[in-house]
C-alpha cells in the first residue's frame, strides 16, 4: 500500500513561507525611493533567505519521500514569483534594464507553456544548464540589490550578462526536447496529435 503523503509538510510549509516572502521582499525593496542602503540591504536578506527555501524544500522533499502534487505545482510558481518580482522591481526602479528582465519573463512564460504543451506525453525533468541558470538568475539579482561601491558594479553586469545568457540557452534547449518529446509520444500513440 502506498504511503500518503501528508499536504502540511516542512518541504510544503517551505514552499509557501517563500510565497509569503515575496510581498515581503517588494514592502522592503520600494521603501523610501528604493535605493536607501539599510533597506537595500534588508530587501536582499529577505531575498536570499527565500532562494535559500527553494534549495532546501526541495532537498527535503526528494530525501524524505515529502513530494506532493501541490508541491509540484506550487515550487515552480513560488521561484517565478520571487525571481520575477524582484526583476521586475529593479527595473521598475531604474537599475535593471527593462530587455533583461522581458527576455527573462519570456522564457519563463514559454518554458511554462511548453510543459503544458508536452504534458500528455511526459514530463522534462530539469537539467544541468536550468539549475545553473537558476543559481546564476539568482546571484545576478543578489547584486543587483545589494548596494556596491562604483569599482564592483561591472561584477553584476558580467554575472547578469551570464544568467541572461543562460536563460536563452536553457530556454532553447526546453523547446528542443519539448518537441522530441510530443513527436516520440504522438509515435507511439499517447496523447493527442
Amino acid at each position: 500500500m502506498p504511503t500518503v503523503v501528508p499536504l502540511l509538510n516542512i518541504a510544503n510549509v517551505l514552499t509557501l513561507s517563500r510565497l509569503v516572502l515575496v510581498p515581503v521582499f517588494l514592502v522592503t525593496l520600494f521603501v523610501g525611493d528604493g535605493h536607501e542602503p539599510l533597506w537595500r540591504l534588508i530587501a536582499w536578506g529577505v531575498f536570499a533567505v527565500a532562494s535559500i527555501t527553494d534549495h532546501v524544500d526541495g532537498n527535503l522533499a526528494r530525501r524524505y519521500g515529502l513530494i506532493t502534487d501541490f508541491g509540484k505545482i506550487a515550487d515552480p510558481i513560488a521561484d517565478k514569483a520571487l525571481t520575477g518580482s524582484a526583476l521586475f522591481g529593479l527595473s521598475l526602479l531604474g537599475d535593471l534594464p527593462w530587455w533583461v528582465t522581458i527576455v527573462i519573463a519570456v522564457r519563463e512564460i514559454g518554458v511554462t507553456g511548453l510543459r503544458f504543451w508536452v504534458i500528455r506525453h511526459g514530463v522534462i525533468p530539469a537539467s544541468r544548464g536550468g539549475k545553473a541558470k537558476t543559481l546564476t538568475q539568482v546571484v545576478a539579482i543578489g547584486l543587483y540589490l545589494l548596494p556596491m561601491p562604483t569599482a564592483l558594479v561591472p561584477v553584476r553586469y558580467v554575472v547578469m550578462g551570464a544568467a541572461v545568457a543562460l536563460t536563452v540557452i536553457t530556454g532553447v534547449d526546453y523547446v528542443i526536447r519539448a518537441v522530441r518529446l510530443r513527436a516520440r509520444g504522438r509515435r507511439a500513440g499517447v496523447g493527442p496529435a
